[in-house]
C-alpha cells in the first residue's frame, strides 16, 4: 500500500517558507518536491483555507505563511491536508456474521483509536518551529526552491 506523505511534505514546505524571503510560487515549491503545480495548489489550499498560509495571484504573487512557525503544531497541518489515515492496516469486514471476526475487530479498532489518540496528542505538541529549530538555518539546506531555467528556443 502506498505511502501518504501530504503531511511529511507540507511540513517540510512550511518549514522553507518560514526561512524564505518573499512568496514562493507553486512552481517553486513543486520543483522542490519534484511534484506538479497544480497538485501543489490543490493541497496548499486546504492550508490557505484554515488560515496557516495566504495565496495572491499572478506576477510577484505565490504562498506566504499567514502564522509564524510557533503557532502552527503538526497536528494542525495533519487536519488541513485532509487528515490522512495513520494506518495502513484496519479490521476486515468480510464475513459480518462471525463472532471470531467481530471479536477480532473490536480488539483491533480499540488499540487503533489508542493509537490514533496518542499520535494526534503528541501531534498537538509539536510546532513547525520545534523541528525547525533542530538544526541551523542555513546548514543542510539543499531543496531546490527555485525553477530550473527553461532553455530558450532556437
Amino acid at each position: 500500500m502506498r505511502q501518504d506523505s501530504r503531511l511529511s511534505r507540507m511540513l517540510h514546505v512550511l518549514i522553507h517558507m518560514g526561512r524564505h524571503d518573499g512568496a514562493m510560487t507553486s512552481d517553486m515549491i513543486a520543483t522542490m518536491l519534484d511534484a506538479n503545480p497544480v497538485v501543489i495548489r490543490r493541497t496548499m489550499a486546504g492550508l490557505r483555507d484554515q488560515g496557516y498560509v495566504h495565496s495572491v495571484k499572478g506576477h510577484g504573487g505565490g504562498w506566504t505563511l499567514a502564522r509564524p512557525l510557533e503557532e502552527l503544531t503538526l497536528l494542525d497541518i495533519h487536519r488541513a491536508v485532509g487528515e490522512p489515515s495513520i494506518f495502513a492496516v484496519g479490521p476486515a469486514y468480510d464475513m459480518p456474521g462471525c463472532p471470531i471476526e467481530k471479536a477480532v475487530n473490536a480488539v483491533l479498532e480499540d488499540a487503533f483509536a489508542d493509537a490514533e489518540q496518542r499520535l494526534m496528542q503528541r501531534f498537538a505538541g509539536v510546532t513547525l518551529a520545534d523541528i525547525a529549530d533542530g538544526f541551523p538555518a542555513k546548514q543542510g539546506e539543499s531543496c531546490r526552491v527555485e525553477p530550473e531555467a527553461k532553455p530558450e528556443a532556437p
